[in-house]
């Protein structure tokens, strides 16, 4: 794993939608031939990626013949929190004109307040014979920004803000006494004309390109390494690992909606992964039986970044469990299945950081704290499959932009690329 192709995966990666995208690329290079849900899928084995929208599933099936032979699956997401363009969007006040936005997932919302914002997503629009199509767009330049009120009209900034997501966070994007004209400027991206514009999935996201940070550049950041870090780590390990004939059928799957319950036709509480694993089995000639003898024969691996300690609120973290950053891949683990993993996942995982040559640490959340989750728990009730969390160090989840070290990364992928291989 290159520390610039995730910079430049990062940068490629606005939306789910372009994350999809750029993971797709990635697998194409390599060989990776995409599958149209709406075909017949090809019976010769081989190397295959699908796309539903922000979420994509790929494997590599070379060499197999046996058709329970079972999956290494890591499950990963493409969404992260943040502002999204609601469908009226337009309306002025003050002189100025703004957007409506709705708040997606549970975003710091103070660092997204003076902010450069850039623009991205997908619009559908009407083609010349009247036909829906999607288009893709992305808006680096820093078009939006909501501001903060200034500090001389509200002292109660210093103790601590509070917002209202109707009132206070429309970003503000021109001057005038009359709305802009949001359908127009989509137009204006993907060439159609404004009347062409039927909807779009429209979301905003920090102007600022990722960096390499600190004295010795150590330190990445950049918006949304929650979680497309793991998804980068994951694509370039399913790379990896199919290029060393694999035992068992590597497979990633990348979801999209999971900061937000991932209850869609594209996320983890979807039959998108099943689905698929059942046309793998189908098309390698296996028919029912043979699907649960390989469910049996599977292991999940379900990647989410990882509460690195925090030097200044350093009481917030299990004092048994500290999580140093470029301390190698974090294992996580919930007694009340907030994370899916349990004795037998848990090494699993060990063994594939073992074979990779890393170390491997174990995060639990304080006992006084609520826990957050994954994908992980999901995938397991609806697969059926042993299933282990894990994720990467780093601080500041869920900000504008968050801070990993650039030595986890290369461990990350290292072990991901083991597992799937093992």
């Amino acid at each position: 794993m290159s520390t610039e192709g995730l910079l430049e995966y990062l940068r490629d990666s606005p939306s789910p939608f372009h994350a999809a995208r750029s993971s797709a690329r990635l697998l194409e290079v390599a060989g990776f031939v995409e599958l149209l849900e709406a075909d017949v899928w090809p019976t010769d084995p081989g190397r295959y990626f699908i796309r539903r929208g922000g979420s994509l599933v790929a494997w590599s099936c070379e060499g197999q013949s046996d058709p329970s032979t079972g999956f290494k699956i890591v499950g990963a997401h493409t969404d992260s929190p943040n502002l999204r363009i609601k469908p009226r969007p337009d309306f002025a006040r003050a002189g100025h004109q703004l957007l409506g936005v709705e708040v997606y997932g549970g975003p710091i919302i103070n660092s997204w307040l003076d902010r450069d914002l850039g623009l991205s997503g997908r619009v559908v629009v009407r083609d010349e014979a009247g036909n829906a199509r999607q288009e893709l767009f992305q808006v680096d330049n820093p078009i939006l920004r909501v501001s903060r009120l200034a500090i001389h009209l509200d002292r109660s900034v210093r103790e601590g803000e509070q917002f209202n997501a109707q009132a206070h966070l429309a970003p503000h994007w021109g001057l005038g006494t009359t709305p802009g004209d949001f359908a127009a400027y989509l137009a204006s991206l993907v060439n159609a004309e404004p009347e062409d514009v039927l909807a779009w999935d429209a979301m905003t996201h920090d102007a600022q390109p990722p960096a390499l940070i600190g004295r010795n550049r150590e330190l990445l950041a950049s918006g949304r390494l929650d979680n497309l870090a793991t998804s980068y780590a994951a694509t370039i390990a399913l790379i990896a690992s199919a290029a060393a004939a694999p035992q068992q059928i590597p497979l990633i799957a990348l979801f999209d909606h999971e900061e937000i319950g991932s209850m869609s036709e594209r996320g983890a509480f979807s039959s998108l992964l099943t689905t698929v694993l059942e046309r793998i089995v189908l098309t390698l000639g296996g028919r029912r039986e043979d699907l649960h003898i390989a469910l049996a024969n599977s292991t999940v691996a379900s990647g989410d970044m990882a509460h690195a300690t925090h030097p200044n609120y350093a009481d917030r973290h299990e004092p048994q469990h500290q999580i140093a950053i470029d301390g190698g891949p974090v294992l996580k683990v919930n007694t009340n299945l907030r994370y899916a993993t349990d004795a037998v996942g848990a090494a699993a995982f060990k063994e594939a950081c073992a074979r990779a040559g890393v170390p491997c640490q174990e995060f639990v959340v304080r006992s006084d704290l609520p826990c957050g989750s994954t994908v992980g728990p999901m995938t397991a009730a609806l697969t059926g499959v042993t299933t282990v969390d894990f994720g990467a160090a780093m601080l500041s989840m869920h900000s504008i932009r968050e801070v990993t070290g650039v030595a986890d990364q290369e461990m990350y992928a290292a072990a991901l690329s083991a597992f799937l291989a093992g």
